[in-house]
């Protein structure tokens, strides 16, 4: 089986450029509350069996839109790339708690899969459990860490994966109050959409 990463973000070339801030202000909609006290945490050393775990339940989602099998002990694996987040000084693993329940994480590196600039923040990989979403969660989470880590950032979402970029879509201008053009792109034969924002 292709290792997750490869099959969600791995991509070495862009069809298409990386596209600048719109300078037009989209109306500035506040997203719900959260119905929970958000938690975001730097994930440990030791805690790295729990992230393969909720990387487990990541992977199932993705294959609803991808031809993703399980190994025969009944597992994806999909993700072996996971210990370098704590090798790596470029690479942030979170775990994200609801009113003290764990409830997912979040994965940033820094450097752009797409462009080559190394300032660049990724969103490499963003999961919350059905049971927190579409509550204001995701949203708050995604702030959370957008704010911790300013400058340029990147999020990447396969197209296939709509209810990921519709969340995207409603997530990112509620962030930088302005409204944002995202790029489409292929790479062997996949359709994404690239969003590109400032964090300050």
């Amino acid at each position: 089986m292709a290792q997750l990463g490869a099959r969600f973000h791995g991509m070495e070339e862009v069809v298409g450029s990386i596209p600048t801030r719109s300078t037009n202000r989209s109306p500035r909609i506040m997203p719900a509350r959260p119905s929970a006290n958000t938690e975001v945490i730097p994930a440990a050393a030791d805690q790295a069996p729990i992230l393969a775990n909720l990387l487990e339940l990541y992977a199932h989602d993705f294959s609803d839109f991808l031809d993703l099998r399980l190994g025969a002990e009944g597992k994806f694996n999909g993700f072996p790339s996971l210990p370098l987040y704590w090798t790596d000084p470029g690479r942030h693993p979170f775990l994200v708690k609801a009113d003290g329940n764990l409830a997912g994480f979040v994965l940033v590196k820094r450097g752009s899969e797409f462009s080559g600039r190394a300032e660049v923040w990724d969103m490499a990989e963003f999961f919350v459990v059905r049971a927190y979403r579409r509550r204001g969660i995701g949203t708050q989470i995604a702030r959370d860490v957008w704010k911790r880590f300013p400058g340029p950032w990147e999020v990447r979402v396969m197209e296939a994966n709509v209810s990921a970029r519709r969340f995207w879509e409603r997530a990112i201008p509620h962030f930088t109050g302005e409204a944002i053009n995202p790029v489409r792109i292929e790479k062997n034969g996949t359709a994404w959409t690239l969003f590109s924002f400032e964090s300050s």
